[in-house]
């Protein structure tokens, strides 16, 4: 027996709402994963957030 399955895929866009809740959270994200290693007791992990920050040319000081 030889079955043919078929994907489908369903897009939906999101209204300007939605959009601006999604990058808020994505925002939010970014900042705390930044600040939170930024503040970090653990000198490796500040360390380690330092360097990125550099190589990617944020300016952080």
């Amino acid at each position: 027996m030889n079955a043919t399955t078929k994907a489908t895929t369903a897009t939906q866009s999101l209204s300007i709402s939605q959009r601006v809740v999604a990058g808020s959270l994505a925002l939010l994200l970014g900042l705390t994963l930044l600040v939170g290693t930024g503040f970090a007791g653990d000198f490796r992990l500040h360390n380690g957030a330092h360097d990125t920050r550099h190589a990617m040319g944020f300016p952080c000081h």
